[in-house]
């Protein structure tokens, strides 16, 4: 069975050194800088990412609403366009009759 020694904690640590768990995980000021530039970097790309899915989102449901514009206004003219072809009808068809 392996024995331990406790040590008295030392008064104050050299700036830049952290206290941690493990003996293998202490870090150079410089490796903590680096650590917390790449955290913030990869922050930053999945902001981007999660900004340009809801500009997509965004742009999708504004063709959509833009689609359904259009096909409601195709509808009006449709119907439109079905009246004035009848009315031209009944027109030809009085113009014709008197004409006879």
């Amino acid at each position: 069975m392996p024995t331990y020694q406790i040590q008295a904690p030392t008064p104050t640590l050299p700036q830049g050194v952290v206290m941690a768990a493990s003996p293998g995980s202490l870090h150079s000021p410089q490796q903590l800088a680096e650590e917390a530039t790449c955290k913030q970097e990869l922050r930053l790309i999945k902001n981007r990412e999660v900004a340009r899915e809801e500009a997509a989102k965004e742009c999708q449901c504004r063709k959509k609403e833009y689609v359904k514009c259009l096909e409601s206004h195709m509808a009006t003219l449709e119907v439109q366009n079905k009246k004035l072809i009848d009315e031209l009808e009944t027109l030809k068809n009085i113009c014709f009759s008197k004409t006879d």
